[in-house]
Formats: structure tokens, sequence, C-alpha cells
């Protein structure tokens, strides 16, 4: 026999809409009073229905509905005068007291002789939406920060001279090539111009070009369709796209393919992108920054690199000075990275010796002003004075750094002693931690062979692998 389908009253169907509803709803009368109270209310707002149902709506407390807070008196309340209200960002208090921040919207809703009745009212908590929002402003805020003329550390005249290049762009759109060596802050001086510039409110998008194949690249850069090729399940947006209205950034330019350049010559020519796998011809309003570490001109004498491209990139270039170039910085850099990382570890290092300044005053950084930061990373995992000592430095930098050529042997001895002098197993698992227990690095860090690491764990009972948390 067949079972006889539920019937549903239309009240049992409305409640049953109520009590589903992710969004808060409840009504009041014409005076005030609370009718019905659903189940996402008693989220949103802490109250329990048994606890509301008849008493007063201003016990909800909601604030700026119609740019004030709610009247004492139910007669005053904007709604029975202006009938309705909208997506209305506010917030009500939470039973416990806090500030719940909310989207209301509202209705009056009356008889069949057109006498209002009452109000009925819809919440939407926007707290996961508000967080975000601050989040993101937050993220952005820092970002601000990072890019910032005084986080580019320097008062040497080749460093002033990059500070009076970056004023000058900023204040333009022209295309900016930024040419300098591994670890010398590129980045930094592209998102400086971009954050003083007119496009600072705008996305500042950047793009590691090294970091991607030529197909992977186009796709990265332009966007695609979606069966555009195998795996292209869905439409994409490029960067291109994503920097609409502020900057795109192009870091390491040189290592990009021939097809890449010609694509990129003409998205700078025409200020418009395809997408892959689409013709429709898509207009964009970006600024184009870009960075190399090599040598462009090079590139371009040698057949590797686009003539065209390369005058369309360097209308205005910038060439940053490697740290050996600036060495009158690096004081004033070493003090910046210990404040940097005093905060981070929270321990009270007040400087260098005069040894170790004149080692790193000597030394050739390589890798420039991001070596010299990982150099005073390391020697803070080490130093448990106030001051930073040659043998707290990375062991390459203690090995090249200044020594009589006569002495450099005997000096590296007294160095290794003094540091076996000071290992002990508390110190070892410190540095263990510190280089995610790979033992080479360990080794590399303290100035000791492999071997010398595996002797000491062993012989403090110190484990191959770090214990599971």
């Amino acid at each position: 026999m067949q079972k006889k389908a539920t019937e549903f009253t239309d009240t049992n169907l409305a409640n049953l809409l109520l009590e589903s509803m992710a969004d808060g709803v409840f009504t009041i009368n014409n005076r005030g009073t609370v009718l019905s109270w659903n189940p996402s209310m008693e989220r949103i707002t802490g109250y329990m229905a048994k606890e509301i149902l008849g008493k007063p709506c201003t016990m909800i407390g909601f604030d700026k509905c119609f740019g004030k807070s709610c009247p004492k008196g139910v007669k005053e309340c904007e709604i029975y005068k202006k009938g309705s209200i909208d997506g209305k960002e506010c917030s009500l208090k939470h039973k416990n007291g806090k500030s719940v921040p909310v989207a209301k919207s509202a209705r009056v809703f009356k008889d069949k002789n057109g006498k209002i009745c009452g109000v009925v009212e819809t919440v939407t908590d926007m707290t996961d939406l508000y967080k975000a929002r601050q989040d993101a402003e937050d993220a952005n805020r820092k970002l601000k920060e990072i890019h910032q003329f005084d986080k580019i550390i320097g008062k040497s005249t080749p460093i002033q001279e990059v500070f009076l290049s970056i004023k000058a762009a900023s204040s333009s759109d022209a295309a900016i090539l930024i040419q300098g060596e591994s670890g010398t802050g590129k980045e930094l001086v592209a998102g400086a111009i971009h954050y003083n510039s007119r496009r600072a409110k705008k996305p500042f998008i950047t793009v590691n070009c090294s970091a991607l194949s030529e197909s992977l690249m186009e796709s990265e850069l332009f966007g695609h369709v979606k069966g555009a090729f195998t795996g292209a399940f869905h439409n994409r947006t490029g960067r291109f796209e994503e920097a609409e209205g502020g900057t795109l950034f192009l870091d390491e330019i040189g290592v990009i393919s021939t097809f890449v350049q010609i694509k990129l010559l003409r998205v700078l020519q025409e200020l418009e992108i395809e997408r892959v796998g689409e013709s429709k011809k898509r207009k964009i309003d970006i600024r184009i920054i870009t960075a190399t570490n090599k040598d462009l001109f090079s590139l371009v004498n040698n057949g590797n690199f686009r003539e065209d491209l390369y005058y369309r990139l360097k209308v205005f270039p910038i060439n940053i000075p490697p740290l050996r170039k600036r060495k009158k910085d690096i004081p004033i850099l070493i003090n910046h990275f210990i404040d940097l990382q005093n905060s981070k570890t929270g321990k009270m290092i007040c400087g260098v010796t005069q040894p170790a300044m004149r080692i790193l005053l000597d030394y050739n950084w390589q890798g420039n002003v991001r070596e010299l930061e990982n150099a005073i990373e390391h020697a803070f995992v080490l130093c448990t004075n106030k001051h930073i000592d040659i043998i707290d430095l990375p062991v390459e930098i203690r090995q090249t750094g200044y020594m009589q050529p006569d002495h450099k042997f005997q000096q590296y001895n007294n160095t290794s002693r003094a540091l076996r002098k000071k290992l002990n197993r508390i110190y070892l698992i410190e540095v263990l931690k510190a280089s995610d227990w790979n033992k080479a690095e360990v080794a590399r860090r303290i100035g000791l062979s492999r071997a010398s690491i595996w002797k000491y764990m062993k012989k403090w009972d110190i484990p191959l692998k770090p214990p599971a948390e």
C-alpha cells in the first residue's frame, strides 16, 4: 500500500523555513515586543527564544540602523516611518556583552486595512567577513610598512641615489627596469615605487619569472579559459588582470622565453591581453616594473633577449649597488637586523664586537643584504653574550674574513677551539632545532665536520631525528 505523503500546513512550512535559515529572523509587534525568534537568532545573540519572547526589542541593542542607536521607545524607531531597511551594516549586543557585527534588513507588515502590525527583521552575522576584512587591512598595512623608504636601509651616497630614483619613478607611470645582484632588495625598491605612487591603493602583484616554465608563464600572466589545454578545468584570471589599476612586478625578467617576450611586447604596445585559448581582447590599465640580476644589455647583444622589448622595459632604469660597494651601510644594517632579531627571539643582544665587525666589513657579501641578514640570524642562534663575536658568525664568513695571510690557519684553529670549548649538549640541541635537525647545516653553522656532530650526538645521547611532538 502506498504511503500517504506528509501534508504541511502554511504555518508548519513557515516554521520549518525559519528554523532552517542560516540568517537570524525575528518579528516584533507595533509595541516593540518580540513575537518570534528563530534558532539562528539564538546563535547570533546568545539569547534563547524563551529568554526574549515577550520582551522589548531594545534588548537586542542594535546601533546605527538609521545612523543612530536604537531609541528607547518604539514610536521613535525609524523603521515604522521609513517602512524598510536593506543590508544595513551595524552591530548588536550579544548576551555576553560583546558587540557582534551584522547586516540587518527589515520590513513593516500590515493588516488588510493597511495598518502596521509589526516588523519582520533578518540579521546576517558578519563576524567572519569583518575578520577577513581586518586581516586584509592588516596585511595591506604591513605590506605598505615593508615597502616604505625607511625599510631600504642606508645612508651611503650610492643608496641615496637609489632613493632619488625611487621618488622620481613614483611620480611617473613609465616602465621601470631595476637591475642589481641577488639579495640587493629589488622587490623592496619595486614596492616602494608602487606604494608611493598614485596607484598605491590598487594591487601590487609579484611574479617570479625564474620559477615558471614557458607554458606556465603564459597561463600565469595572461590567464586561460576552460578547455584551453589539458587540465584547464576552469577559467583563470591572469596576473595582468589581477593587477588592474595597480602594478605588476616581473622579477628575473631576463629568463623569459622568446615566445613570452613577444607577447609581453604586444601588451606594452597595445595595453590589452588575450587569455590562453581565447581570442577576446581585454583592455588593462597597469604599470609594469621589471627586475633582473643579469646584464640584460649583454643578453640583447647575444641574441637572447629582444632589443625592442629591452628598450620598452628600461624607460627608466634603476641600478641597485651591491653591498660591497656601500660598506658604510653595513654597521647600520647590522644594527637594524639585530633589532629585528631581538624582537623575534626575545634576546637582548646589544651589538657586535670590534673583531667581528672588522670581519663583517671586510667580507665580500656575494649574497648582499640578504646574506648579511642571514648571517645575523645565524649569529643569534649561537650567541649567548650581549655582543655577537667571531665564533658566532657563519663559518664561511669566519674563514674568509679579516685575517693576516700568515696567521689565517692559526686564527681559524683558535676559533674552532673556542667553539668546541663552548659546545655542550643543550647548546647542540638548540642549533639542531634551529637547523631543522639537518646535521650538515649544524656542522656548517658550528664550524665542525659532520662526523664530529654525529660523534657529539652519540656521546650526549641526542636522537638522530627530532622527537615526535
